[in-house]
């Protein structure tokens, strides 16, 4: 039997508590206030707080940067040394090479003047043309002709003379045939060169007025009836 309630007594407070997790204003998930006990049958909302792998895989990436980095550097410094070491070695042999090749020079002269003279011939000429083969094969390249023009970067001039059949500096003659080995210039053409030179200038006597000119070969023929 309830009891009547005394006048002066405090009524007890009615307090509404919206406990539902999706906030209805907003739409996003509440999290429960402290000392909040979730409802029956309702999971408390997990706590917000940073997780630490996360810090942990941003220092791993890090760290993969890094030495990625050092990884491509190291890379690029060992193919660089690769290349010097490479073009030091080639140019090492290249060197032995024209070294021998320049001893050589003087045996192909004395081919050249042996075949000028017709002593070149046999078994001389055979164990002479596999020689030359062999070097040029090697790289080595001769150079120099009667007719080139005069470059004195390959060319050594020892005789000069003049003449109006030429244009300018010429290769007039060959005194020794010069010799290259790849890029290297091993010895210049021993060269006579032949320069321009204007043709003389012959002026004509003038002709006195009412003298008539004297009469040219032609003339003279048709005078004489010869056609």
């Amino acid at each position: 039997m309830t009891q009547p309630q005394h006048e002066g007594q405090e009524e007890p407070r009615v307090v509404v508590r919206d406990r539902r997790r999706i906030d209805p204003e907003t739409g996003t998930v509440r999290t429960p206030d402290a000392g909040e006990q979730p409802a029956p049958g309702e999971a408390a909302a997990p706590a917000t707080e940073p997780a630490p792998a996360d810090d942990h895989t941003a220092e791993l990436k890090r760290q993969l940067d890094e030495r990625t980095a050092d990884l491509q550097r190291v890379t690029a410094e060992y193919a660089n040394y690769r290349k010097r070491v490479e073009r030091d070695r080639e140019l090492v042999v290249n060197t032995a090479k024209g070294q021998l090749v320049n001893e050589l020079l003087a045996v192909l002269d004395d081919f050249e003047r042996a075949e000028q003279h017709g002593d070149l011939n046999g078994a001389f000429k055979a164990v002479a043309d596999k020689i030359v083969d062999t070097l040029t094969k090697a790289g080595l390249e001769p150079f120099g002709a009667e007719g080139d023009e005069f470059d004195p970067a390959v060319h050594e001039a020892v005789q000069h003379t003049t003449s109006p059949d030429v244009t300018g500096p010429t290769v007039s003659v060959m005194l020794r045939r010069g010799y290259r080995f790849g890029e290297r210039v091993l010895r210049p053409a021993l060269v006579a060169v032949t320069d321009h030179e204007p043709e003389p200038f012959t002026p004509q006597a003038p002709v006195a007025p009412g003298i008539p000119e004297p009469p040219t070969a032609g003339d003279a023929k048709e005078t004489n009836g010869e056609r």
